[in-house]
């Protein structure tokens, strides 16, 4: 066991930081490249359902097939440019950019690409010897990665809403599989 060690040790020697180091980078140029994968699925739901049916919604508590498509740009966002970038937070209350407003499917699509290719972009741009800082997320102590990983599950979480509207409307979502 103690010669593996040494034989660990002297082959990591011989090794850059970079190489040792750079999963930093391979993380974020995968993460780069599912979301880019997210974001064509995540069009393609949005171009399916017909622009009379954005503002339906199955019951009264549930939001819109709109209000799901725009909560996603908002928390995308929030995620990449206010946690993680520290810029600051968008105004809910009178900041209607990123909300349905009286957006047009159309106009609500050109958000939906707009703020992907923003969020994509910022990423590229990131240092990723900051992924392992930490901060408060709705009180609990998350690292930035954590946050990438969070700004996924949200817009699969929203989408995956969005599919079942597509289903309830007698449409037929696209797959998955041709997404990934």
């Amino acid at each position: 066991m103690r010669i593996l060690f040494v034989y660990f040790l002297f082959i990591l020697g011989f090794l850059s930081p970079q190489q040792v180091l750079g999963q930093d980078q391979v993380y974020v140029d995968q993460y780069l490249e599912r979301l880019e994968q997210s974001k064509k699925y995540l069009i393609t739901v949005a171009e399916l359902m017909p622009e009379e049916e954005y503002h339906y919604q199955p019951t009264e508590a549930s939001m819109t097939f709109a209000e799901h498509l725009m909560h996603i740009t908002w928390a995308m966002d929030w995620h990449s440019q206010s946690l993680i970038g520290d810029r600051p937070a968008r105004d809910w209350e009178t900041d209607n950019l990123l909300k349905v407003a009286n957006k047009s499917k159309k106009e609500m699509i050109a958000t939906v690409i707009r703020t992907f290719d923003n969020t994509i972009s910022f990423i590229k741009n990131f240092n990723p010897d900051r992924l392992d800082e930490r901060l408060d997320y709705f009180g609990q102590n998350r690292s930035k990665r954590q946050i990438l990983m969070l700004l996924s599950d949200h817009v699969t979480h929203h989408r995956a809403q969005m599919l079942v509207y597509l289903r309830l409307k007698g449409l037929q979502p696209p797959r998955y599989v041709l997404h990934q």
